[in-house]
């Protein structure tokens, strides 16, 4: 890969009810200003070689929708992290304070993982789409992924509360900027700690 369009999904039916969604048998689809956003995402970013996603419904259709006719590819690393037992409730109900109050290692409540497990499980996602032998790769993915290669290309480590990613946006970047992004989150993961 030389050429990375990097995206997080468009807009899905659980983020109009703003409710947390990192567990894939639960299904989600894109409403209907996702799938135009999703088309649009396609015209802005232009030609693709192969198109990445992850196991969720959401993205998987994202990339259909982007790049149609174009090869795709399921990359599991980089799914959605399990928010455990904030599964299904609203940034408000828990998972905000908990995120702000716990670090890095600490695995959320009722089954779900620490930050640190799931930036180790990102990372080996975004080295399987490093090492693809297409010119240009788009990954459409989850907003915390998307967020820690945006925050690590300008120079920051992963934080504790991230700001959103805008549904559908494309950003793109040169291989030896991806490299160097992954490079710092992988720095961070040997030594988490929130800055």
């Amino acid at each position: 890969m030389e050429n990375l369009i990097l995206a997080r999904h468009a807009e899905a039916d659980h983020n109009v009810r703003g409710v947390l969604n990192g567990d894939r048998s639960v299904e989600t689809h894109l409403t209907t200003r996702g799938r135009e956003q999703a088309r649009a995402l396609g015209r802005e970013a232009g030609p693709v070689d192969l198109v990445a996603h992850t196991e969720f419904g959401r993205t998987e259709e994202t990339a259909a929708l982007a790049w149609p006719g174009v090869p795709r590819l399921v990359v599991p690393d980089v799914n959605e992290i399990a928010f455990g037992r904030f599964e299904g409730t609203r940034w408000t109900d828990g998972y905000g304070e908990w995120a702000r109050t716990f670090g890095p290692l600490d695995r959320c409540p009722g089954d779900g993982e620490s930050r640190v497990e799931a930036v180790r499980r990102y990372l080996r996602g975004f080295r399987i789409v490093l090492e693809r032998p297409e010119d240009t790769v788009a990954l459409v993915a989850h907003g915390a992924p998307v967020r820690y290669v945006l925050l690590a290309v300008e120079g920051r480590p992963p934080q504790s509360v991230l700001d959103n990613v805008p549904p559908a946006q494309p950003f793109p970047l040169r291989r030896d900027a991806f490299e160097r992004a992954l490079e710092l989150i992988e720095r961070w993961a040997r030594e988490p700690a929130w800055a």
